[in-house]
Formats: structure tokens, sequence, C-alpha cells
């Protein structure tokens, strides 16, 4: 009796073939797919006791920081950035806050809108993205009037929140409101520079016109739950919010802090475009104490997203610790 390997039949080592180059052309087409060069739309949403905090992302823009951080030199910043495996221009996230409060739709800050190029100006689609739209908004609190947080407010002269109310500080509405202000301004688009005023003129003009605009006097509740401070130094007008609810606090910061690697280690660097820098360094060492001290929890605008975290003292300057990603419904100050 003769043995016969099943490889020495011609119909098999034909399938064989035929099964080896269906494998390679599909691993051909595999590869030949395109790269998707798109990340995950950018929103992050946890409770604060009774409240829902959704964290917007607006995009992100390289910063040349080691060109406008003050009271450092350009070196000791980049020796710093390396340190954190990080460099100028540093990519730096452009965040805003939503608060759902079950009575309320408020939002703080909106972002750059169209104003510096297409990286940012993205706070519209991923908010729709987290479920919410923006004639779904009900009130805007805004921080500080630079381009980067009030852009978002209109495209083209035209309102993109319908619905809402703009809440703003008296003093920083008057500041940069100001035609005998931006008069006095030098040329310029960045801190107090006459480009400046006019972007918020702009900006402002047809919620101006809509009446839409609420102006409030130095710490004030807004809603329940929800606080204005005061905070200035950034700009003469800028404040910070405390939002609490069922005993639980959220400081959402504004503009004290731009590079986290360097200023929350040194809080005594300041950026270029401070209205007033030494001020601006007292605010940020009082409140980065607060947080410390408080174990409170806090956002900012220009912390990596979602631009969450808590601080801890140290001998010299603070350690951030940002929050632990969920993606789960996430009470993230239940850990006192």
């Amino acid at each position: 009796m003769k043995y016969q390997h099943s490889l020495a039949s011609p119909r098999s080592l034909a399938l064989y073939i035929l099964l080896a180059m269906c494998l390679l052309l599909q691993g051909a087409a595999h590869a030949a797919a395109p790269f998707a060069g798109t990340s995950a739309p950018g929103f992050y949403r946890f409770m604060l006791g009774g409240f829902e905090i959704t964290a917007l992302n607006d995009g992100t823009l390289e910063l040349p920081v080691d060109q406008f951080l003050t009271n450092t030199t350009p070196q000791k910043t980049n020796e710093v950035l390396a340190a954190h495996y990080l460099e100028s221009p540093l990519e730096t996230s452009y965040n805003a806050f939503l608060i759902n409060t079950g009575g309320k739709l408020i939002l703080i800050d909106t972002g750059a809108g169209n104003i510096f190029g297409p990286r940012l100006g993205k706070l519209a689609a991923n908010m729709s993205a987290s479920g919410y739209t923006p004639s779904q908004v009900d009130e805007i609190y805004i921080t500080h009037m630079h381009a980067d947080h009030i852009g978002g407010l209109t495209t083209d002269g035209k309102m993109n929140f319908s619905n809402a109310i703009i809440r703003a500080n008296r003093t920083e509405l008057d500041y940069w409101l100001s035609e005998a202000s931006m008069a006095k301004a030098p040329e310029g688009n960045r801190g107090d520079q006459k480009g400046t005023y006019r972007r918020a003129m702009t900006i402002m003009a047809p919620y101006i016109k809509a009446g839409r605009i609420r102006p409030f006097d130095g710490e004030e509740e807004l809603t329940p739950g929800i606080r204005a401070y005061q905070s200035a130094g950034h700009t003469p007008g800028h404040v910070g919010y405390m939002i609490e609810s069922q005993g639980n606090r959220l400081m959402v910061v504004g503009d004290i802090i731009h590079v986290a690697a360097i200023q929350f280690q040194d809080p005594t660097v300041s950026v270029a475009f401070d209205s007033d820098s030494k001020q601006a360094e007292k605010e940020r060492i009082k409140e980065f104490t607060s947080i410390a001290d408080g174990k409170i929890l806090f956002a900012a605008a220009h912390v990596p997203f979602p631009g969450l975290g808590r601080l801890r003292a140290k001998q010299h300057g603070f350690q951030w610790f940002p929050v632990n990603y969920s993606a789960g419904n996430n009470n993230v100050t239940s850990l006192k």
C-alpha cells in the first residue's frame, strides 16, 4: 500500500496557494489604509455633588512660552520644559467648563472661536459631541475678556449662543469696552494693547445690542452654588468662580496659570500679557495655597485637557495632581 501526503495533491496545493495569496492581499489592504489624522472629541464629564460638569476643549495651540514668561529666563524655561519632556513652542490647551445645575446650563468661558486659526474654535463641535448645543446654554460666565476666552461668543458678528445671558465683572467690562483706554494703549494684539480692546468690543457688540449683558460687582453669587470671586492681576477685572454642590467644591481659576510644568513649581513666574504681573503673582500664590490647604478640585483654561486637578504645597512651590481618568460616571470629589 502506497502512502501519499495530502500536500502532494495538486488540488490541495492549489488551495493552499490561493489561501496564502488572500492573506497577503488582506495584509496589503490594511497597510494601505490612510492615516485618520484626528483625535476623539474633546470633552470630559464628571459629577460634582448634584451638578454635572463637562470640561470642553476648544483645541490646542503651540505657544513660544520661552519668549513670554517673565521673572525667569528663556534658558531656565527651556531647561524646566526639557525636564518634563517638553519644549517651546509648547502645545497648550484652551479649555472651557459647562455646568448643568439641574435648573440651568452655564458655560464658563467660550474659547477662541475662529480668531487664532483652525486648531482652535472646536468648542461648539465638542459641546455637541457631549450631548448639548450652544442654543441650550442659559448663561455664560466670563473670567476675563482676552480673545481666547470670549472669541467663541460670536462668528462673523453673529451670536453663537442665541439664548444666553452674558455675565462679566463690571470692572472688566468697563476696562475693555472703553474707547478712552484703547486710545492710550500701545499698538499690538497681546495684553493691554489696542488689538485686545478692538477684539473685545467687536465680540461683545451683538450681545450688547441684544441687551444680553448682565454685569456683576465684586464677589457675588450668580446662581445658587456658583459664586464669582475677585482674582485681579492678569486683567483688572479678572475673576474666578467657586462652584459648590452637596459639600463638594470646584474652583475655576481662569488665567492665573498658563504653563503647568513651570508655574506650579515656581508660581513667581508670570506672563508678559498680565495687566499687573506683581498682583497676578500674589493672586496665583494665594489661590494655589487655598487650593492646596482646602484640598479643592480646580479647573484651568490652559492646563492640559481636561484641565482638572489638585495641588499639594511643597517647600518651594506646589505639586500638581491631574484627575485620574474615568470612562464612567465619575465623582472626582470623592477623595478628601
